[in-house]
């Protein structure tokens, strides 16, 4: 592992496209590298000039913004990249986190490495890491789904695709539709470990839990304010399936005397049960192995 180094004094180079964090909450959070690119920079996109601006405004540190977002990235794209390819250091942002997450800097970011440019992030603070580490529940392995559907019948449906989904599950929600994806987690999923977490890094930062039902009850209370970041416990394990050879010897030699074949029936026990379908062909044969 590397040492870690100091700012380095050559950044922004020309040319370079660098993906900034920025604060999601807390100002101090910005780095000082982060502030030094930031300052460097010929333009910074961002998804809010407004809102970037005030917190340019905050740091003291002015430079040129474009809006960069979802409705006018594919004419800002080309016109960035241009920008790029004439020498010009360019910084994206987002509202607030890392960029590219949920936005259109990862657009940018393919169009740019299929071009050919660097590519270079400047590491910030992010809502999805920030709040998985703080909840308690398992952070080794898991997966960001960020906003589902808003559509409730959609929203359902992704929750029950992602039922059996064995690693932590990290999801966007806004505050006006967040008990609505409560109660659809709460039908569809049980009342699985969970915290709510939001105005991460202020000084009311909230994390509400420790299971769906108590956040529901919660924030049925007492509504809740600004998007929030959703970290759901998964699934738990499955059981290995029993192997009982003469039980499910006896399945599939009633599903041939249905009128199934040895391999059909080999496949429909095999769905029905979690065993392999070759194993359980092999059990059959192997009993009209022995008959003979």
């Amino acid at each position: 592992m590397q040492e870690p180094r100091a700012v380095q004094a050559t950044e922004p180079a020309a040319g370079v496209l660098y993906l900034v964090g920025t604060p999601i909450g807390n100002l101090a959070d910005l780095s000082p590298r982060a502030r030094q690119v930031l300052s460097g920079v010929q333009r910074i996109a961002c998804e809010d000039t407004r809102r970037s601006g005030l917190l340019l405004h905050s740091l003291e540190i002015k430079n040129r913004l474009v809006s960069f977002h979802a409705h006018n990235q594919t004419a800002r794209i080309p016109e960035l990249l241009a920008a790029l390819e004439a020498g010009e250091a360019i910084a994206v942002v987002s509202d607030a986190g890392l960029p590219g997450i949920s936005d259109p800097g990862e657009v940018l970011v393919a169009e740019a490495r299929n071009q050919g440019r660097t590519v270079i992030c400047i590491p910030g603070p992010s809502a999805v890491t920030t709040a998985l580490v703080s909840s308690g529940l398992p952070c080794g392995r898991f997966c960001f789904e960020g906003f589902l559907p808003a559509k409730a019948s959609q929203r359902r449906k992704k929750l029950e695709e992602l039922g059996g989904e064995e690693r932590t599950v990290v999801l966007f929600e806004a505050p006006h539709r967040l008990v609505d994806l409560l109660e659809d987690v709460l039908a569809v999923l049980g009342d699985r470990p969970l915290r709510v977490a939001r105005e991460l890094t202020k000084k009311h930062e909230e994390q509400v839990g420790p299971t769906v039902a108590i956040a529901l009850a919660h924030f049925r209370q007492t509504p809740p304010l600004g998007e929030c970041t959703v970290v759901l416990g998964g699934a738990p394990p499955k059981a290995e399936p029993i192997w009982n050879p003469e039980a499910l010897r006896q399945e599939l030699q009633e599903l041939v005397k249905g009128g199934m074949g040895s391999k059909e029936a080999a496949k429909a026990l095999a769905e029905r049960s979690g065993h392999n379908k070759r194993e359980l062909y092999a059990l059959l044969h192997a009993r009209e192995t022995e008959a003979t």
